[in-house]
């Protein structure tokens, strides 16, 4: 299945109100290839789905803006898949009422244990530019290609910190 995706994505600066009672679930990010520095295919593991994706920016530069194309994958396909080598990330994402707007909140977990970061998609590009941070939030990082997922797969919080620094982010800690 091919969609295009408009997404905006943040730096939480602390947790939303009540947002450790909103519904959650563990999710598993696997990139691939292992050598390329920002990769751009991942299998999946979010609750009992799984699936291989991959995101491709529509027009090059905007990363607010890209073609994903997912294909649902069984345990047996993700179990033989995840054997290749690749780079990890582990977060818990809830899944946030946010003034009537869905809020994806991933807490990563394990190495980038610390950062927590909110995803708003929309379905039209006007919907988009006309959102307003939410104050719960710190900045606005859609553009900033560390904060990637296939960028920040295989890294420690630590190695992440000196781009983190120059929002003046702290770590939240649950």
């Amino acid at each position: 299945m091919i969609e295009v995706e408009l997404e905006l994505t943040y730096l939480v600066r602390e947790l939303p109100p009540e947002l450790l009672k909103a519904p959650s679930k563990n999710i598993v990010d696997i990139y691939y290839p292992l050598e390329i520095d920002h990769s751009c295919l991942r299998i999946r593991q979010h609750g009992d789905k799984y699936e291989i994706t991959k995101k491709v920016l529509v027009d090059g530069t905007d990363s607010s803006f890209q073609h994903e194309h997912t294909i649902k994958l069984t345990a047996e396909e993700f179990a033989a898949l995840v054997k290749a080598p690749g780079k990890k990330v582990a977060k818990r994402r809830y899944y946030y009422d946010y003034k009537g707007r869905l809020a994806e909140v991933d807490i990563f977990l394990d190495d980038l244990q610390g950062l927590v970061l909110v995803d708003f998609e929309f379905t039209s590009r006007e919907d988009q530019l006309a959102f307003t941070m939410p104050d719960f939030c710190l900045a606005e990082v859609t553009q900033e290609a560390f904060i990637a997922g296939g960028k920040l797969a295989g890294k420690t919080l630590a190695q992440i910190m000196p781009d983190l620094k120059k929002y003046s982010y702290k770590n939240i800690e649950l």
